[in-house]
């Protein structure tokens, strides 16, 4: 079990996240991150710091977000691993809570 970012992720892409990851399992992609389920520890670090409630445990992703999963596990085969957070796009506070944002997920 790992923890996964979801959608509100896509175009927000804040880093506290990355911060706080004690086992370096963050990918960055254009505008998103995921979540490396093979390093994932399950600390939940992620999970209490996200400002936008993004990460969610496995088991706890809402059923109209499992794609997710997948697309976590998937991504984080080929986007590059992240251990410095990096700014947010200055934006990102405009994106925060917009629904069906997968169509804009940038690979």
């Amino acid at each position: 079990m790992s923890s996964v970012v979801t959608e509100n992720c896509i175009k927000c892409k804040y880093m506290e996240c990355v911060a706080v990851c004690p086992a370096d399992c963050f990918h960055e992609g254009p505008n998103f991150l995921v979540i490396d389920p093979a390093k994932c520890m399950n600390c939940t670090l992620c999970i209490v710091v996200c400002p936008v409630g993004a990460i969610y445990m496995q088991h706890e992703v809402p059923e109209i977000q499992r794609n997710f999963i997948e697309l976590n596990e998937e991504l984080s085969a080929f986007w590059p691993s992240i251990t410095t957070p990096k700014s947010p796009p200055s934006d990102a506070h405009k994106w925060n809570g917009i629904p069906h944002k997968l169509a804009l997920l940038a690979r």
